[in-house]
């Protein structure tokens, strides 16, 4: 169950529930079918896209509700919060939002008209009356004065004593990285992952998780059967250029000091960054992935603010194995959704850095549509945007860029280019076990379309394609 955000329409008792439901957005199919978790689910999404499925359907405000005949005597309730959107079912699927909330929504964004104007049944009032209570909650504690003040002399004890952790553990990395190198990338065969395990290990030790993260990316590179050498040495560098900045990280800018301790895996207090300056706008939601490993799934949010054309960058964590049901936003799922190609009316909080991507939501309002494409740039104004940031910024990992009018290009199966109209060309990722580019190919059938994707430097993940006015999530089709 998702928490409701501050800024949202409170659902309560006293709210006009049986007022037609709101239209700030005409949701599309596509959509819907991007917010599933896996292939499978949407699917399954689809095959309960039907009416004869359900024993009723109601809707009321912004909440949209069924009943879904499933193997068992009861049937699965469902609900869901047009404003977010937000899930609720009964069943005990382990994954968010389940193929009955996918079923439920398709049917509102097919056929609106078959759910009946009502009152809230009880058990949809109470997820309403709950979400509600948590917002209210979650404002009041962001509202209040942390009640007892942090004593400054063993916090400062504590900081100490983490730097000289820190200091000693990147000492060693910049031993066993000059040691990596001298000895010959060669040494790195498949199947060597001890070698990166036990020193990931030490940076966890040494309370650098960051760099324990980046240690076995360089394990998956050299595990995948056919070494990228420069790919490797310059991952490599970039964690040796971690250790330079370590070194003299005194004479550095406040604000390049804290974008190394974060590469480095310190954590910034929520409370200070919300209590910062803040910006609002009308924020359009252009991307979205989520990586998972066995313990953790990683979601990035790519926002694009329309009156200020800032990015910004939402980041989220949740468990990654789900225990059965999901009334709980902890179990595996994350507590905020969020539809590429919909805008979102919100304040968001940025954290401090030399170049400002990651953010919070401070408010955030209904979701709304937006009737075009969103503006875009030439390659040879994203590159040059890119460096800029690149040279405030150089532990910058993900990049997002927003491109109009581009072409894709296939050169050989493993090799796939965009080109734009001034014939400047980047290279898209290589493909992994699934080749999503065919869907690119297709959706633009020769013509320009608008990609929105994260640069690494050296090439281009994409993640969302416009075409005329539908966005499609590249690999969800």
């Amino acid at each position: 169950m998702m928490a409701i955000r501050q800024g949202e329409q409170s659902l309560t008792d006293e709210a006009p529930y049986s007022e037609e439901p709101k239209q700030s957005v005409h949701w599309k199919p596509e959509q819907v079918l991007a917010l599933a978790p896996d292939a499978a689910s949407a699917r399954n999404g689809q095959a309960l896209a039907s009416l004869r499925k359900w024993t009723s359907l109601g809707s009321a405000s912004t909440l949209i509700w069924g009943e879904c005949q499933g193997s068992g005597k009861t049937p699965y309730r469902t609900q869901v919060d047009l404003s977010e959107p937000a899930f609720r079912c009964s069943c005990p699927s382990r994954k968010f939002p389940c193929k009955h909330g996918l079923g439920l929504f398709l049917i509102w964004a097919e056929q609106s008209d078959r759910f009946e104007r009502q009152e809230l049944p009880q058990w949809v009032a109470e997820w309403a009356a709950s979400r509600s209570q948590r917002a209210q909650q979650k404002s009041e504690k962001q509202a209040q004065p942390r009640e007892q003040a942090v004593d400054p002399v063993a916090q400062e004890k504590r900081s100490t004593a983490r730097h000289q952790k820190v200091s000693a553990g990147i000492q060693e990395l910049r031993v066993w990285l000059e040691d990596r190198v001298r000895q010959g990338l060669a040494a790195a065969q498949p199947g060597s992952d001890q070698i990166w395990d036990q020193v990931a290990a030490r940076m966890v030790d040494a309370q650098a998780p960051g760099l324990a993260r980046q240690l076995r990316e360089c394990a998956g590179i050299t595990g995948s059967g056919s070494i990228e050498m420069g790919q490797l040495l310059a991952r490599l560098g970039q964690l040796y250029l971690v250790t330079e900045g370590f070194q003299r990280i005194d004479t550095l800018a406040a604000e390049v000091q804290t974008d190394l301790r974060t590469r480095i895996g310190w954590a910034m207090n929520q409370e200070n960054v919300l209590s910062g300056e803040v910006r609002s706008d009308l924020w359009l939601v252009v991307g979205q992935q989520i990586e998972t490993d066995d313990r953790l799934k990683v979601r990035r949010v790519w926002l694009l603010g329309l009156n200020s054309d800032t990015f910004a960058l939402l980041l989220d964590f949740a468990p990654g194995h789900q225990s059965p049901g999901h009334q709980s936003p902890g179990h595996g799922s994350f507590e905020q959704s969020f539809l590429p190609g919909t805008c979102i009316e919100a304040e968001l909080a940025f954290y401090p850095s030399a170049y400002p991507l990651r953010a919070l939501i401070k408010s955030r309002h209904d979701a709304i549509a937006l009737s075009k494409q969103p503006p875009g740039k030439t390659i040879a104004q994203v590159i040059s945007i890119y460096h800029h940031a690149f040279a405030k910024h150089p532990w910058l990992e993900q990049f997002p860029i927003l491109l109009n009018a581009v072409v894709p290009i296939r050169e050989s199966e493993s090799r796939w280019l965009i080109r734009d109209a001034e014939g400047a060309v980047l290279p898209l990722s290589p493909p992994q076990d699934f080749n999503p580019y065919w869907q690119l190919l297709a959706l633009s059938g020769g013509h320009p379309i608008a990609v929105f994707g994260e640069w690494n430097g050296t090439d281009l993940l994409p993640l969302n394609v416009w075409t005329e006015e539908t966005v499609y999530a590249i690999g969800s089709i």
